[in-house]
Formats: C-alpha cells, structure tokens, sequence
C-alpha cells in the first residue's frame, strides 16, 4: 500500500558499520514489538505441517485484512501454519534494518527496486531461484527485473502495483463543470478556477513527509524525463543543476493551490477530504481509494494522469510494487519457500485482492474479468506507460530520500525555498560511503 514515511524519522541505512543482533526493545522501541520474532523457526514446506512467521506492515484495515486472506488462503492449501506479526506501516520502515540484522521473521512485507536491491546487497536477505523457477512466467520481464538485486538473483515476489495519479469525484467536477487537465497549463486554469469557487485545489498532505516525493518525481520526469530521474535517483546527475531548479520553480507556481494544512495532515486525513468535497482533485497512489469505504463515494471516484509539462508528455507513469521477500532466516524455512511461491500464483494474488480492490494484481494468470472499469482503468495507465518509476524513496538510497529530500520538501512546502547546494553536498556523502 502507501510508501514509506514518517516525518520525524532520520535513519542512515548508508552506514558501513551497524550495531547488529539488537532488539528493537532493547532500542526503546516499544511500540513496534512485533517487528522481532521470538519463536525458532520449523522446516516445513510441500509436504505440510511445517509453519513460519510473516511480518507484515500492513496496518491499515484494508491490506490488513487481505494479508490475512492471502494467509488463510495460503494455510488451507498447504496445511502450513503461519503466525503474522502487523506492525505500524511507517514504524516497520523506520526500523528495517535493524530488524533484519535481530531476529527478523521468515517472510515479510517490503518494496520491489533500490530498496530490495539494497538489503540483497547487506545479505541480509535470501535469495529465491527455487521459487522464481516454478513462477517466474507468470511474470512480465519488467517485474523479474524490479525484483532481480545486483548478483543476478530474484529476491522478491511481486504482489501488486499501483499508479500514482490526480483522484477526484466525478459528479463534483460535473456540477462545478470541471475538465480534465492533460498539460500544466490547462491545469494551472482548472486550479485557478478551483479556488474562486471557493475550494482547495490540490489535495495535499506531508505530515509522514514521503507523500511530498511524488509531486517531486512527477514534475521532474515532465519536465527532465525519466532517464533523468533514474540518474538523479542514482546521483549520476546533480542537485545543484538547473534541470532541478526547474522543478522546484514549477512546483513553486503550484504550492498557492496545495492544502495549506498540508504539513499537519496524514494522507488518510487529506484522503477524507476529497471525499467530502473540500478539495479538488488529489495526488496519490491508488491506495487512496481504501478510505473510501461509503459504497457511493467510491463509486464517484475517478482518476487521471499527471499532466505533461515539457517533454515526453505523459509516458512515465509512478506505479510503485509491493510483495513478499525472506529474510536471511527465513531462506532455510522451506514453507516460507512455499508462501512466496504462492503468492506468484493467480490463487495467491486474487486472495488479496478479494479484500483490497485499490491495487493491480501483477500475475498474468490472475484472474481480472472481475476488474472494475475504474480499475480497468488505472492498469491501463500502467499498461500503457513507456516508463515506469517506483517513486523517489525507492529508487534512490533510502538514507538520501529519508535524511535529505523529505526534509527538504517539507521546508519548500512551508516557505517556498529550497537550498540545492546543501542536498548536493549531502548527496554526494551519502553516496561515496556506499
């Protein structure tokens, strides 16, 4: 579901040194206890009656409940038990790797990209060549690479994906008399109009910080283009460059139209807003549809592209994966083995998705007939797309979006000013320590 964030959080997940085998109690961390597995960990697998742990941060109702699904799902077919351990969303990212160096559970809950390639890297997870064997042609070629680390090997099981776009309620736009917007000036017009009318333009909230960094990625693939944001991920470009001045100064045209209570709001908060009309249109993930739970105002809901501003027009697309990877422990438990493989099947993937409808299954025999027009939709902005990212937090070093851009964004969006040459700076020391 949502991406990672929390707005008071600092890691450095860039040092080459980290205490190791520590307990997050030990950290004070009493409010994520589950994080840490305590109970040893059986071989099962094919032949049933094995069990493993899955650590899930899937703490929202919705994806909670279709975890849990896809678990039960997963038991009744191979009479493996499994205990799942739901930690906060945010305090699961916060605390990853020191989660992953104690005693992690065998299965867990993370991001395909960067952030799995990371954690490969470390060894502080296992490989999966014997899943990937059975499942592997359910798969598009662009999925095995997101979840393919630097040694070759597939380390992750694509579960779902999903666009980020503008969500807005149909039949308010209808009796405003509001279009679509597919450039930045036809949308610079509609957001004018907005507010004469006495609405919030643009959705927006920044309290966990992460939900800043899709405005970012969006406006720099339009107007620099997405080989451009892959470089900038990796700093094989700079900070301190006119290409990203430009996006700063776009954005800067747009903050006068964001929710000026952006800062103190949570995307669930800003989420319930569109529903009760008080804003116009919202940028986020398809995830945002969760909140929706009046049957109606779901119903009204509809979605579109980011619109283009320079170059490559609308092509790139944000359409983040989540799934299932083993920690380094749970590569020795054969019915984790088999959970993962499950989840790359179509009776994995449709079990979750029974429950949470917001996000595109990614198996290619998993059954979509039942697929909404809405959802029809949003996968076909995702089908369509020349270039897929998997938002900034992902496909950059962790420490670089957590300790210096999210800040920074946080601080643009207060006051409008932006200091280029210090996120350079710290750029390029996080990056030479790795």
């Amino acid at each position: 579901m949502q991406d990672i964030g929390g707005a008071s959080r600092r890691v450095d997940l860039g040092r080459r040194s980290v205490l190791k085998g520590i307990g997050l109690s030990a950290l004070g961390i009493m409010a994520v206890p589950a994080l840490a597995s305590c109970s040893s960990t059986p071989s099962g697998g094919s032949t049933g009656g094995g069990s493993l742990t899955f650590g899930s941060n899937a703490s929202d109702a919705v994806p909670k409940n279709a975890y849990a699904a896809f678990v039960s799902a997963f038991q009744k077919k191979s009479k493996d038990t499994v205990k799942t351990n739901t930690v906060d969303h945010n305090g699961f990212q916060d605390k990853i790797n020191n989660y992953l160096q104690g005693s992690p559970d065998d299965a867990f809950t993370w991001f395909a990209g960067y952030r799995m390639r990371y954690y490969a890297d470390k060894g502080l997870v296992a490989p999966l060549d014997d899943v990937w064997s059975k499942i592997g042609s359910n798969f598009s070629p662009a999925l095995k690479k997101a979840s393919t680390a630097s040694d070759g090997k597939q380390y992750f099981v694509p579960n779902y994906n999903y666009p980020w776009g503008f969500f807005y309620r149909k039949s308010f736009w209808a009796a405003k008399g509001y279009t679509v917007p597919t450039t930045m000036d036809e949308f610079e017009t509609l957001a004018k109009k907005m507010k004469a009318d006495g609405i919030i333009p643009i959705g927006f909230a920044d309290k966990d910080a992460w939900p800043a960094c899709g405005t970012f990625d969006y406006l720099n693939m339009r107007i620099n283009g997405y080989q451009f944001h892959i470089d900038l991920c990796a700093h094989k470009q700079g900070w301190d460059t006119p290409q990203v001045t430009a996006v700063f100064d776009t954005w800067k045209m747009l903050l006068p139209y964001q929710d000026p209570d952006a800062l103190g709001m949570t995307w669930q908060e800003a989420a319930q807003k569109l529903g009760n009309k008080q804003t116009g249109m919202y940028l986020l993930g398809s995830f945002v549809t969760q909140q929706f739970t009046d049957a109606t105002v779901l119903a009204d809901i509809d979605f579109f592209p980011f619109p283009s501003v320079k170059v490559e027009g609308q092509d790139a697309v944000e359409a983040p994966i989540d799934g299932l990877m083993l920690s380094k422990r749970g590569g020795q438990n054969q019915a984790a083995h088999d959970m993962l493989a499950f989840m790359g099947t179509a009776a994995g993937q449709e079990a979750y998705y029974s429950i949470d409808k917001s996000n595109i299954m990614t198996a290619k025999d998993a059954d979509t007939s039942g697929y909404s027009a809405f959802t029809k939709k949003l996968a076909g902005v995702i089908a369509d797309a020349k270039s897929i990212s998997q938002f900034f937090d992902r496909d950059a070093l962790p420490a670089m979006a957590t300790n210096v851009l999210e800040p920074a964004m946080q601080s643009f969006i207060k006051d409008g000013t932006v200091d280029l040459k210090n996120i350079e700076s710290q750029a390029k020391t996080l990056y030479a320590a790795q």
